[in-house]
This record gives C-alpha cells, structure tokens and sequence, in this order.
C-alpha cells in the first residue's frame, strides 16, 4: 500500500512540473503558443551568423516590422505548426523558423521553409541555425555566442 501512495505521489509531483514548465516540444522547440505569447505585441532585436544586425517588431493583429541597416520592410507573422513565420510583403527573404530557448530571454532561430503551407512538409533536417535574439524591455539579453 505505501508503494502505491509513493506512485501516486511521484505522479501527482511529475504533473505540476510539467505543467508549471514553459510549452516546449520534446525536441526542444517551442510549441506555437509560446512563440505567439512571447512575440506577440514585442520587440526583437538580434544578430545573424555573419554579425548584420536586425530588429522585428511582431504587431499583435499579426503585421511585422523588419529593420535592418539600410533595410526597413514589412510583412506579416504567425506563429504555426511549431514556427514562427515572417512572410513579407514586397521581400521574398521571409520564411519559416523553428524556435529555441537558448537562455531566459535569449531566442536561438533556424530556418524551417520559405512558406507558412509548406512549413510541415518541408522542413529542413536538420534545421539551418540562421539567427539569434532578444525581446526588447525584458531582463538580459543573449551572450555573445550561439549555443550551437
């Protein structure tokens, strides 16, 4: 009998963790809900692999403000089947981007595919590290070097 209120409770403990825990899939990605409720209505600001500094800002009824030196242009996100997408307006660059935690409020994105339809089909394996950042305003930001 002890054995079994030390299962239940070992159950019980294994539940509030994983629902006090952020919604991150399996395999390390963040699910579309986080990526909707952390970049809704926020300002990233981070670097590519070659250093090019950029900044988006994610409107809350789904626009998106892209800036870069030299570079303003804008579009719309989503945040679906696990990605965070940034289809622009006159810009084919936009895309599909898996999201991963790489510290409290550091982003780490890898390029997933160039549509929001094509986003579960056509994923790249292994996905391409393309980028990294951090939301505006919030506590700090990424170190200087990727985690991968």
């Amino acid at each position: 009998m002890t054995g079994c209120r030390t299962c239940a409770a070992r159950t019980a403990l294994i539940a509030i963790v994983a629902l006090s825990s952020p919604t991150q899939a399996a395999d390390g990605w963040l699910a579309s809900g986080e990526i909707a409720s952390l970049f809704s209505g926020a300002m990233l600001r981070g670097n590519y692999a070659n250093g090019r500094e950029f900044s988006e800002y994610y409107h809350s009824n789904g626009r998106v403000e892209y800036s870069e030196p030299g570079l303003t242009t804008a579009g719309r996100w989503s945040a679906t089947t696990g990605a965070l997408c940034t289809i622009y307006d006159a810009d084919p660059s936009g895309g599909c981007f898996l999201v991963m935690r790489a510290s409290e409020n550091c982003y780490e994105f890898y390029f997933s595919s160039r549509t929001e339809a094509r986003a579960p089909e056509d994923r790249v394996e292994p996905p391409a590290w393309t980028a990294r950042g951090s939301l505006a305003g919030r506590s700090a930001g990424c170190a200087d070097a990727a985690s991968v």
